[in-house]
């Protein structure tokens, strides 16, 4: 080695060791991924479970439009988006923050607060490392929202003008579930005395399903559904398109329960997402496979309708807790599921409650029944605390929804006249040319 090699030798080495101080100080100022790596992973969580929920909306209005009659499928496909549109707006107006208020008394939080995201470009220093993003946060609620007013959309179909569906849509949306979610999800009055739902079984299905049954009273039933002491069957345009509904339903479901896991920052958390997966499926399977068996039994026949039904029942039934339960407990919390939706839609027929979808035995009563099902597997859960909170849902969402309901019929009116439910709401709401397929259905 020459004499100039050498000495640039040394001066190189002075070099990076001058800098080393700086390189500490550098290392010290910005935050490791053991730090930062708990809130990418979170946000991460929230944007994909978020995704798959939305998803869900598509599923809703698959669901609804082949149960529907064909005069009534362009109508359902237009409360469907609206309703998702109007809900995003509302929640970022008012709900998400009235739901979500920080520190409240516990029953109501602040109505004039909008949500306001992070800046752009925010440093790790000024982010909430120890959770998300403000806007997949927001995002991630405002989906469990929207999937509430769906539920309504389904139960009223065939007979509700659609602007006072959608004014409802904008009081259920914007002030009814943040209010009521902020008892359990928002730290409120429900969460002290010990009320557990993991993912929503009351909190989001108990409530629409609330919401849906009152407006099937106010509202009444379908035209010639119930006469002369029978119970007259109206068959949905186009089963295949409901089973595809319910298929992006059972997808989007894993993101509406494994989202819920509000983590994704540590090896338990990625484990317990698997687990919710595997648990929300196994219900899902076991509700329909249930409602094939007890149709075949108690009918003589497997009905389609059921089925379908019967899976979405196991999976609202499961959604209050669908960590804790081994994947036979997810089944046999599922089964029950599909046998309440057997059990309970002939029951609403006997009161001539028209639910068209099934959303009332689909959302409000196994949503109770996965409600009290937690105290089988949650050891925080006790069966005083998960009876407060099904009662106290229950009886607010009611009320408060039987009264919207008796304001918008007495003010708007909510009901379409005899001749444009007989002619199809596409044509009377809607503008529509009628169609000879349309009317005779």
């Amino acid at each position: 080695m020459t004499k100039q090699m050498k000495s640039l030798k040394t001066l190189t080495a002075a070099a990076a060791l001058s800098v080393l101080p700086f390189a500490a100080f550098a290392q010290d100022a910005a935050p490791g991924f053991d730090e930062i790596g708990p809130y990418i992973m979170t946000t991460l969580l929230f944007c994909m479970a978020g995704f798959l929920v939305f998803f869900m909306a598509a599923g809703f209005a698959m669901l609804e439009g082949g149960l529907v009659r064909s005069k009534n499928v362009t109508m359902q496909m237009t409360k469907n988006i609206a309703l998702f549109s109007i809900a995003a707006i509302m929640y970022w107006l008012v709900g998400f923050n009235l739901m979500y208020p920080g520190d409240f008394n516990g029953y109501v939080g602040g109505f004039f607060n909008i949500t306001v995201l992070d800046p752009v470009g925010v440093a790790a220093a000024d982010a909430a490392l120890d959770y998300a993003s403000v806007g997949s946060d927001f995002f991630f609620q405002l989906v469990f929202v929207a999937a509430t007013a769906s539920i309504v959309s389904g139960a009223l179909a065939e007979r509700i003008k659609l602007w006072p569906f959608l004014v409802f849509t904008v009081i259920l949306t914007g002030f009814m579930y943040p209010i009521s979610g902020s008892w359990k999800w928002g730290g409120g009055w429900l969460d002290a005395a010990g009320f557990q739902d993991f993912a929503g079984s009351t909190v989001v299905h108990s409530v629409g399903g609330w919401a849906a049954l009152a407006g099937a009273i106010v509202l009444g039933p379908r035209l010639g559904k119930y006469k002369d002491g029978r119970v007259n069957p109206m068959p949905g345009s186009n089963l295949a398109l409901a089973t595809l509904g319910t298929f992006i339903l059972w997808l989007g479901w894993f993101g509406f329960n494994g989202g819920s896991q509000l983590a994704m920052g540590t090896v338990g958390d990625v484990s317990d997402v698997s687990r919710i997966f595997a648990n929300t499926n196994m219900a899902a399977a076991a509700g329909a496979v249930t409602a094939l068996i007890l149709t075949q039994v108690l009918y003589q026949k497997p009905d389609l309708t059921m089925v379908l039904n019967g899976a979405l029942a196991g999976l609202v039934s499961i959604t209050a807790e669908p960590l804790a339960p081994s994947l036979f407990g997810a089944l046999w919390i599922g089964a029950i599921g599909g046998i309440i939706v057997v059990l309970t839609v002939p029951m609403l027929d006997k009161l001539k409650i028209d639910d068209v979808v099934g959303a009332i035995p689909v959302h409000l009563f196994a949503g109770i029944w996965g409600t009290i099902a937690v105290i089988f597997y949650n050891g925080d859960a006790t069966i005083a605390g998960q009876l407060t909170g099904i009662v106290a849902y229950g009886v607010f969402t009611f009320v408060a929804s039987l009264i919207v309901w008796f304001i918008l019929k007495a003010t708007m009116g909510i009901r379409v006249s005899e001749e444009d439910e007989i002619n199809g709401l596409d044509m009377s709401e809607l503008g529509m040319e009628a169609y000879p397929e349309f009317t005779n259905g």
